[in-house]
């Protein structure tokens, strides 16, 4: 097969892609689904998706191999989530996968190849038969993890906007949706043994409108949270797309909207934690949980119940931005510190790091957090998602950690995507479609050993200036189309890749994000309702250091 990207607009690019020669299938009604053993996911979407878009029955084959089929197999020979697409002249399309996964990424690459319609919830034109030429492709991915991070805690999203983002991710073969759940603006996950978690944590009275710097509030009262039956259908929802949930709980930092629903989980020796409610503005919040044995067993407590709603092997505890000025100001902390015979303040999160770390290990899971929990030494068996640069993430991989790499400079999709006063809210450095294409997870410099350490890659949504789903399109599309390339496909060094060929097949991409109702941000910039006039944002100008 021609490794090429000129024949085809899809998008991540395959592997491989053949053809196109004369036309082989036509989707009618004449069209079944021939689904072999372990292909159930795909062809229930398949029949749910397409079905919808052009309003046929699609029913199961009446044999094996029938004409006109649509048909879905399994061959363990090839790796879990590698599959093969043929459109052959019988007019049949075979998708061959390693396993479930592969064949419902094939099934993916189908729709694309059927072209705009199919990615509408009805059919728009009833004489449109959609027709594909005869081809083969071969593809799989390169990361087995290929995240998107969703900050639901500074900005509450429905739990109807959770599922239209994880058939998003499905559409660019992302895998793994972080929702961080908890932060010191909200507590998004109900907790049955700690009511209050939500009666109060869940909710703030108004909102910073815009950077913390802004004299601008919006007045109306925010939250929201997730039922415990409303995870249980995300994640089923999302199991349904290959899609595994990761559940973020933040501690000890980020925590002042669990310690104004308890405020016995604060540092009482130190501040009024009665006094406090859930924060209404942005940035780094000094008031931290207290290293107490009820604080753990609190926690412990809401974690046994994460476990219960998240079958996820990974469960992220946040651990960053955790300032330590309540702590060396406090009685109990520092007695803590010198009974549990500890250096300094930094040891102590490391020692409460690692008190989850072995806790999570004892009941079959695995604890992740963000770089900071390499300060003071990493718990062991603890994986890393590194986010201040490539720095930490290059360290753990080295010291033989799984690294999860999503470096604010390159995917942190709240940054600004143009410079200019058009860009709503604008944050960060610029980070425009071509500097996401050119994201490469692997710096250079790291060893082969410490290259197998690195899961895979993350994009991440931080929320403070995104206040409802439109504002998360905005931030999000296109550059996550760059990004998901970047995760999924064999691409060149990043100053070798063939941005204009991306950019070429991005043409019928965005055909495909207004079909699916996708408020991206256009090429040529915002329009005019995209934008946020007057709002204060905290541009940083020039290039981000490359840390």
């Amino acid at each position: 097969m021609t490794d090429t990207t000129a024949a085809h607009d899809l998008v991540p690019a395959p592997l491989s892609f053949e053809g196109p020669h004369r036309r082989g299938f036509v989707l009618d009604r004449r069209t079944t689904l021939d689904a072999a053993p372990g292909t159930e996911t795909a062809e229930r979407w398949l029949r749910t998706t397409l079905g919808a878009a052009f309003a046929l029955p699609l029913p199961a084959a009446a044999g094996e191999n029938a004409p006109h089929s649509i048909r879905l197999r399994i061959d363990d020979t090839l790796a879990p989530e590698a599959y093969r697409l043929r459109v052959l002249v019988d007019e049949a399309v075979e998708i061959t996968g390693g396993g479930p996964a592969g064949v419902f990424w094939g099934a993916q690459t189908l729709r694309q190849l059927l072209g705009p319609e199919a990615f509408r919830t009805a059919p728009v034109n009833r004489e449109v038969t959609p027709g594909l030429p005869v081809l083969g492709i071969e593809d799989a991915p390169r990361f087995a993890w290929r995240g998107l991070m969703l900050d639901v805690a500074r900005h509450f999203m429905s739990k109807d906007d959770v599922l239209r983002q994880l058939d998003l991710m499905a559409a660019h073969k992302l895998n793994v949706l972080h929702l961080h759940l908890t932060d010191d603006q909200g507590w998004r996950l109900e907790i049955r043994r700690h009511p209050r978690l939500t009666e109060v944590g869940a909710w703030r009275a108004r909102t910073k409108w815009g950077h913390r710097a802004s004299p601008l509030w919006d007045e109306t009262p925010h939250g929201g949270f997730y039922t415990q039956d409303d995870i249980r259908e995300i994640v089923a929802y999302a199991a349904e797309r290959h899609i595994t949930v990761v559940p973020e709980i933040d501690v000890p930092g980020h925590s002042q909207a669990a310690i104004a629903a308890y405020p016995e989980l604060g540092n009482t020796d130190v501040v009024d934690t009665a006094a406090l409610t859930v924060w209404d503005t942005w940035g780094v919040n000094p008031n931290v949980l207290a290293p107490t044995e009820a604080t753990l067993r609190f926690y412990e407590g809401v974690f046994e119940e994460v476990l219960e709603l998240f079958p996820s092997t990974f469960v992220h505890i946040g651990g960053d931005e955790c300032p330590k000025d309540q702590w060396k100001a406090s009685p109990t902390a520092r007695a803590r510190i010198e009974e549990l015979g500890l250096a300094d303040e930094d040891e102590l999160q490391s020692w409460f790091v690692r008190h989850f770390d072995r806790w999570l290990a004892d009941r079959g899971r695995r604890l992740i957090g963000w770089d900071e929990i390499l300060e003071g030494g990493l718990a062991p068996g603890a994986a890393v998602s590194s986010w201040r640069g490539y720095g930490g993430g290059v360290t753990a991989a080295e010291a033989g950690h799984d690294v999860v790499m999503c470096p604010e400079q390159y995917v942190y999709l709240d940054h600004r995507q143009a410079p200019g006063e058009d860009e709503p809210m604008p944050i960060g450095y610029v980070r425009t479609l071509e500097d996401v294409y050119r994201f490469e997870p692997l710096p250079p410099g790291l060893s082969p050993e410490a290259a197998a350490h690195v899961l895979g890659a993350q994009a991440n949504v931080w929320t403070e200036v995104m206040e409802n789903r439109s504002r998360v399109d905005y931030q999000v599309f296109p550059r996550l189309a760059a990004f998901a390339e970047v995760a999924w496909s064999a691409l060149p060094a990043p100053e070798q890749r063939d941005f204009a060929g991306f950019e070429h097949r991005m043409t019928a991409h965005y055909r495909r994000l207004d079909a699916l109702g996708v408020g991206y941000r256009p090429p040529a910039g915002p329009l005019p309702w995209q934008r946020r006039p007057g709002v204060l944002g905290r541009p940083l100008e020039g290039a981000p250091p490359n840390v």
